[in-house]
């Protein structure tokens, strides 16, 4: 007997590679590998971390000195009131010693040192200091008064409309 062969079912036609899901599923792993690597390489180059001092041995030896001058100003029984308005800070200080003619008022940003601000005030009256200062953002700042011999501070926050007290050894 004759064997008959079979017709062979028509073939499939062949996609591309690019119309195949699989490719596609197996290079999605890697490239989303990719493109999380490229976004925290963004996340850390576009924001400086400035905690850290590279000095930090100086600044060590520095709070001593600042203790010092704290103590002085508890010992000359200083304190006052600072108050922002209207661009201008003014600074009310009382003291059982005659007050210099002029002080420096350095507003320290929380987190960015980068964004602190330093201010110099001139006497008006005989416990008053004003002076200009530029606008200062929505955070709480830490405001220090202070000249080579003694220094006050306090926790300031421009949303809130009350005085600051400046006092020796606030943090």
């Amino acid at each position: 007997m004759n064997a008959m062969t079979l017709p062979k079912p028509p073939a499939a036609p062949v996609k591309p590679w690019y119309r195949e899901p699989w490719p596609w599923l197996l290079m999605a792993g890697p490239g989303t590998v990719i493109v999380a690597g490229l976004a925290t390489a963004w996340i850390a180059f576009s924001g400086a971390d400035g905690l850290v001092a590279d000095d930090y041995y100086k600044q060590g030896l520095s709070i001593n000195r600042t203790l010092a001058r704290e103590a002085k100003a508890t010992s000359l029984g200083l304190a006052g009131e600072l108050v922002v308005a209207d661009g201008s800070v003014r600074v009310t200080l009382r003291s059982s010693q005659p007050l210099p003619d002029r002080i420096s008022l350095r507003f320290a940003h929380p987190a960015r040192a980068a964004e602190d601000r330093v201010v110099f005030l001139a006497r008006r009256t005989e416990s008053l200091y004003e002076a200009p200062v530029p606008a200062l953002a929505a955070v709480a700042w830490r405001a220090i008064v202070e000249t080579p011999e003694w220094r006050v501070s306090a926790s300031y926050d421009p949303r809130v409309a009350a005085p600051a007290r400046l006092e020796p050894g606030v943090r």
